[in-house]
């Protein structure tokens, strides 16, 4: 399966590109390149003095994007969490319109059964999204101790049955390594019943457990937003794409911190004027311009966002 015979329908995407609100001579960044299905249109939007950046952890994805001749284009390999160090070399720090970002998986990933993101279709226990670096799934899930696979299906799957299915993980990789995507499903179908009137897959939770934790996810999502006001310009806005409800949590929590008005003082300690001014400064820095959910028609059309979530922001001050 070839990258050109892979078809991507990106979630939510007009409304996206809208709420951006691009300006012809900004610049922009795309953090999670994917099939450049974003990026595309946002360079169509931009004047020749425009520039997007775009960004992608994925070798396949760089390759796609390397195949865009645009002077106004660049493409990095790496992780959007190390964009402030970017900009910090080219002297772009507080400069950016708009960065966009799209956590889900993208049909390069899911679709091809060699990546091992599927519950579908058999393929090697992979699961990075940078195959270039890290341990895979099939590492961790024959080496790691039986507390930490729990942890890590009960936290980042929030799955109800991690006790049994970690059992079973266990008691099968005693017998012989799980090493292809079909064994680890047949593991989680024997611990859990499948009624196919459900929605989701008994899987679903368990792989995304593992995905998030093999490419950390969480934490790449945590640096992202506490560098947004090093990276954004005043008036510049935030576009992301949710898919689960940790990435919503905290996207949630942060927006609730700096929309919030508040003079947190710790009490019976003294301080002074700039002690306080600069506790309040952490305050109220940015504004909402929407929350939006796929309609019933776009969910019709690609099943897959009916869990997408789009989350705009915009940074009112320094």
């Amino acid at each position: 399966m070839t990258n050109n015979t892979i078809q991507h329908i990106p979630v939510l995407l007009k409304e996206t590109i809208h709420s951006l609100n691009i300006k012809k001579n900004g610049f922009y960044i795309d953090g999670t390149f994917g099939h450049g299905g974003h990026s595309k249109i946002i360079l169509s939007k931009l004047s020749k003095y425009g520039k997007l950046l775009a960004i992608d952890r994925d070798i396949e994805s760089i390759q796609i994007g390397l195949q865009i001749n645009d002077s106004r284009f660049t493409i990095l390999h790496g992780l959007f969490s190390n964009i402030k160090n970017y900009l910090i070399k080219k002297n772009l720090l507080r400069k950016t319109y708009g960065i966009l970002l799209d956590l889900g998986l993208s049909s390069l990933q899911i679709q091809n059964p060699n990546r091992g993101f599927s519950f579908n279709k058999n393929g090697p226990l992979d699961m990075r999204m940078n195959t270039t670096y890290g341990k895979t799934a099939k590492i961790w899930i024959n080496k790691a101790k039986k507390e930490e696979i729990s942890i890590i299906l009960k936290k980042y799957g929030e799955e109800k049955q991690f006790k049994k299915i970690t059992k079973n993980i266990i008691k099968q990789r005693n017998k012989k390594p799980i090493t292809q995507t079909k064994e680890l499903t047949n593991i989680i179908l024997k611990t859990k019943n499948y009624n196919k009137k459900y929605k989701k897959h008994p899987a679903t939770k368990c792989f995304q457990a593992i995905r998030i934790f093999i490419n950390d996810e969480i934490l790449e999502l945590k640096k992202i937003l506490n560098n947004i006001f090093d990276i954004l310009i005043t008036g510049g806005r935030m576009s992301i794409i949710s898919f689960h409800s940790l990435e919503t949590q905290i996207i949630k929590k942060f927006i609730k911190k700096y929309t919030t008005k508040y003079l947190e003082i710790p009490k019976n300690i003294p301080l002074n004027e700039n002690e306080i001014i600069k506790k309040y400064r952490n305050t109220k820095q940015i504004k909402i311009i929407n929350i939006i959910k796929p309609s019933k028609n776009e969910i019709k059309k690609n099943p897959k966002s009916r869990s997408a979530t789009l989350f705009t922001i915009e940074k009112t001050s320094l």
